[in-house]
């Protein structure tokens, strides 16, 4: 049985939920709605723990919370590049861009060429882009 034919039943603790527990939330986002989740809940699992499975989650187009899981890698993004590199390892980053470019669509392409695009000129940082979704809602290539 696939994680996909599981019924989700929950987080053990939302504020630091497992993969498994978030990667079964993915497949029924309903069952718990995001405004029931602690305040910025996407800050807190867009994290190199779960950044994996969220990465995973963003390359999947049937995944019902899949513009989630796109807009956490955004996140994540920044978070690596504001702090230089000190609050994530670069290359965790560059593997999951090189892995959007390689495996995913147009989504995922676009992400990861928009990471490069802030590695090489960090002053595109916008935090509402970035932080609050807007690349996601409103999608487009940085610096073209």
């Amino acid at each position: 049985m696939s994680v996909q034919e599981n019924a989700f039943t929950g987080f053990a603790n939302p504020v630091d939920p497992t993969p498994a527990e978030l990667r079964s939330w993915a497949y029924q986002p309903d069952s718990v709605s995001l405004s029931a989740m602690p305040t910025d809940w996407d800050l807190l699992v867009s994290g190199d723990q779960l950044i994996g499975t969220l990465a995973d989650l963003a390359l999947d187009p049937r995944c019902p919370a899949r513009r989630f899981a796109l807009h956490c890698l955004y996140i994540y993004a920044a978070d690596t590049v504001r702090t230089n590199f000190r609050a994530h390892p670069k290359r965790r980053l560059r593997k999951l861009v090189e892995q959007a470019e390689s495996r995913g669509d147009d989504v995922n392409r676009q992400w990861a060429y928009n990471t490069r695009m802030l590695i090489a000129r960090p002053e595109l940082f916008n935090y509402h882009d970035w932080c609050e979704g807007g690349l996601v809602r409103n999608p487009r290539k940085l610096g073209a």
